[in-house]
């Protein structure tokens, strides 16, 4: 998986969990980790592990479109 900017990886987080309608702690609680890491992730503080950017990608993937879109934009 190429590697992501982290401004683009803030991105990436929120444009997700709106497209799920998730709120941030649906979406914390479907990656297992905590709010405050979806938080962290989202203010460009820290990066996802390689494993939450597969799942994100996996949760991308199941949602077809406007997955495919978020998918095209950042994968």
């Amino acid at each position: 998986m190429p590697a992501i900017e982290q401004p683009r990886i803030a991105q990436l987080v929120r444009e997700t969990w709106q497209c799920l309608k998730f709120t941030q702690v649906k979406l914390a609680t479907v990656l297992r980790v905590s709010f405050h890491t979806i938080n962290r992730w989202k203010n460009g503080h820290t990066q996802p592990s390689l494993l939450a950017m597969k799942q994100i990608k996996e949760l991308l993937q199941q949602m077809r479109e406007p997955g495919e879109s978020l998918l095209a934009k950042y994968f």
